[in-house]
């Protein structure tokens, strides 16, 4: 089994595809990261040698910011937008949508499950 940044690769995926379960890694930058190491696409994680499993480590740790580091970077950023209190720092706080999305309809993600506000009541004609 490979382990790479903390995170054990699954072994019958493709090199490009496992590669993306590291925080911070997608298809592109696994593609790059296995063309830098001289590494087939296609061959499976459990196939790799220590060598090629080594060349892919040190590429990550010497070019990229993954896991932990990257996550405690987007959370300081967030953070540095509720303190100084930006627009988007307050949609962040009320936990709506940053970028501009519509929020009558729609932005049930941020939102969450809806609350229903029950209607108002008619008045009866005698």
């Amino acid at each position: 089994m490979a382990r790479i940044a903390g995170i054990d690769l699954p072994k019958n995926k493709r090199g490009e595809i496992g590669l993306t379960y590291i925080f911070g890694i997608g298809r592109s930058t696994a593609q790059y990261i296995l063309d830098k190491a001289g590494i087939n696409y296609d061959k499976k994680v459990s196939q790799w040698n220590d060598d090629e499993q080594a060349a892919i480590r040190n590429i990550i740790n010497n070019e990229f910011k993954v896991e932990g580091a990257l996550r405690s970077e987007v959370s300081m950023s967030i953070k540095r937008l509720l303190d100084i209190a930006c627009y988007r720092g307050l949609r962040h706080r009320k936990g709506l949508p940053v970028r501009g999305q519509r929020t009558k309809t729609n932005s049930r993600t941020r939102k969450g499950k809806r609350k229903t506000v029950a209607g108002k009541k008619k008045a009866t004609k005698k």
